[in-house]
């Protein structure tokens, strides 16, 4: 799936001279945690979300630092603070920074994009030019809505041969150390693995194939080396 696929369109949008009090209203009535920030050609220039919103004077959340605290902190930060802390317009407090993607982009990249950067929504950009937004919240829909695959149930020699198949196309397992036994959809599985984690993903693996019944999980731990 792709971006178009789960993104939400048309978007709530505010310009760089909307106040923050603006803001708040717009994000508080739609019950939305970000708002993209475009200018006169719907190009994004920003955005703001909930979290830089949370540190306002006008609400005494700003940032105070004791003053040898102070002393540690720079200049260009305690300035960045203040004016976000103190500012009345969007282009103020909104983040610039913006990561975003084309309807294109496969679902699977932007679970790297949320990961790897922290984030919580991307704006979908078709030919420069705002289209949609995509969040965390998108892709747990998608999971809901999924239809389900139709499987036919395996045999037991069959089962066998896929854990064994599986299980050697992952590159956390250690297949050799590992052996399995099916009788009526019921596996056995036997040997040794390094982690509990490993443990877990052996189970995960084998009660995610088609006409598996139950797994009876007779691993064993590594010996971690110079135990007795």
């Amino acid at each position: 799936m792709q971006a178009k696929h789960v993104m939400v369109s048309p978007v709530k949008t505010g310009n760089g001279e909307m106040s923050v009090r603006e803001l708040a209203v717009i994000l508080t009535e739609n019950r939305i945690s970000a708002l993209p920030i475009v200018d006169q050609a719907n190009k994004v220039i920003g955005i703001v979300s909930e979290g830089d919103l949370i540190r306002r004077a006008e609400i005494g959340t700003e940032k105070h630092r004791s003053w040898w605290l102070s002393l540690f902190t720079s200049n260009w930060q305690l300035a960045q603070e203040y004016a976000k802390s103190h500012a009345n317009k969007a282009k103020d407090v909104m983040t610039t920074d913006v990561i975003c993607v084309t309807p294109d982009t496969p679902l699977s990249e932007i679970a790297r994009l949320f990961e790897r950067h922290g984030i919580k929504r991307v704006p979908v950009l078709d030919n420069g030019k705002l289209a949609g937004i995509v969040t965390r919240g998108n892709l747990v829909q998608a999971i809901a809505s999924a239809p389900l695959k139709e499987q036919r149930p395996l045999g037991d020699e069959q089962i066998r041969q896929k854990i064994q198949k599986g299980l050697e196309e992952e590159t956390w397992a250690n297949p050799l150390l590992v052996n399995v036994t099916v009788h009526d959809g019921v596996v056995d599985v036997w040997g040794i693995v390094r982690t509990d984690a490993e443990r877990n993903a052996v189970r995960v693996a084998i009660e995610n194939i088609s006409g598996v019944q139950a797994v009876n999980d007779n691993l064993a731990l590594e010996p971690v080396p110079g135990w007795i």
